[in-house]
């Protein structure tokens, strides 16, 4: 999930090794509709990465698209936090 540090864009993807090559868009939005993505993904537990300028590019994605080829790394950057962040929270709910 990124989102801009004023909120008023949020775009969520979602990558899934089964269904294809790259991380989806998955909702994408600006104003009520991104506040909306952000509630959801704060109450579902998902880590919200803040980026303004991905956000601009990821909110040029249409929904249901993989991400292009030039945002991989990039994307592929912040994924590996988020999975890094999910496993240190989960072995410390192990504790």
């Amino acid at each position: 999930m990124a989102e801009s540090e004023k909120m008023d864009k949020a775009v969520a993807i979602v990558y899934d090794a089964a269904e294809g090559r790259a991380p989806r868009v998955v909702a994408s939005g600006k104003g009520e509709i991104a506040r909306k993505i952000i509630e959801t993904a704060r109450e579902a537990g998902v880590y919200i990465q803040q980026d303004p300028d991905l956000v601009e590019l990821l909110a040029k994605v249409p929904l249901g698209q993989e991400i292009p080829t030039e945002l991989y790394r990039t994307v592929a950057e912040v994924l590996s936090f988020v999975y890094k962040v999910n496993e240190q929270f989960k072995n410390k709910l192990k504790k």
